[in-house]
């Protein structure tokens, strides 16, 4: 039945010079539009995958009916969209290549994580260096290793405190830019850089935020931002951002994404 009904449409095109031609030029201005539009706007795997198949299907109609216009420029079409998709997905290429599971013996021994003193002092920190408007970028480390980047940074492999995190990110130090990461109760280091996020932000969000956001896409990390700006906190999990109005809040939130605390 399928195989009558698409012999019909065959043959019409073959034996119908004006409908080809239409059908032809149509096609050859899809690709092109699609083609331009892809340059100025697609960003995405989704929309990748989507603009994919309608080049994959219009091509195969074009081989099927033999377009003279269109079938050679969805041939080249095809070869393009392979490089263009391969570029425009390169950085979240380097992000997947960049995550590093932790083994099973790593994972054990972050059964006991962060202490209560430990959220304690991290929250006063960062209230404090948030009403002085002083940036700070800190991660706390979870399953995914994040050894990758504490082996660009400045190593300290210090206990936690309130003094230290506040003395990294004063604006004279040499350790204010870049985040510090936090493993269990220790600052691992200091100065470490991210790869910032490719999602489409407001353009008021700095390159410290788009780093938190980044960092927390591709790992299950928690990450605190102040804002050098605004002095506002924000909290990023899972390539989302949420603001922290109060020290209790960002306690609680802590407290339970941190797991069981011990004192």
């Amino acid at each position: 039945m399928f195989g009558d009904f698409f012999n019909i449409i065959k043959n019409f095109f073959e034996d119908n010079l004006v409908a080809r031609m239409i059908l032809d030029g149509w096609l050859t201005l899809i690709i092109i539009s699609v083609l331009v539009l892809s340059a100025l706007k697609i960003r995405k795997a989704l929309n990748l995958i989507i603009i994919g198949l309608i080049i994959i299907v219009f091509y195969l109609v074009s081989k099927w009916l033999d377009l003279s216009v269109a079938k050679p420029i969805y041939t080249i079409a095809v070869g393009c969209y392979i490089t263009i998709a391969v570029i425009i997905l390169a950085p979240e290429l380097r992000k997947i290549m960049e995550v590093q599971p932790k083994s099973s013996d790593q994972q054990k021994a972050l059964v006991v994580s962060s202490t209560q003193a430990t959220i304690e002092a991290v929250t006063e920190a960062v209230f404090n260096m948030a009403s002085l408007k002083v940036g700070a970028l800190i991660t706390f480390e979870q399953h995914y290793s994040l050894q990758q980047y504490a082996e660009r940074a400045i190593s300290l492999n210090a206990d936690v405190s309130r003094e230290l995190l506040e003395q990294i990110f004063i604006k004279d130090s040499p350790l204010h830019d870049g985040g510090v990461i936090i493993r269990g109760n220790k600052i691992v280091c200091a100065a470490a850089y991210y790869t910032l996020t490719q999602v489409d932000l407001d353009k008021t969000i700095g390159s410290r935020h788009r780093a938190g956001i980044g960092v927390s896409e591709i790992t299950d990390s928690l990450t605190i931002i102040v804002s050098e700006e605004t002095g506002d906190v924000h909290v990023a999990n899972s390539g989302f951002m949420k603001s922290m109005n109060n020290k209790n809040e960002l306690i609680e939130y802590l407290s339970t994404y941190l797991g069981k605390t011990i004192a």
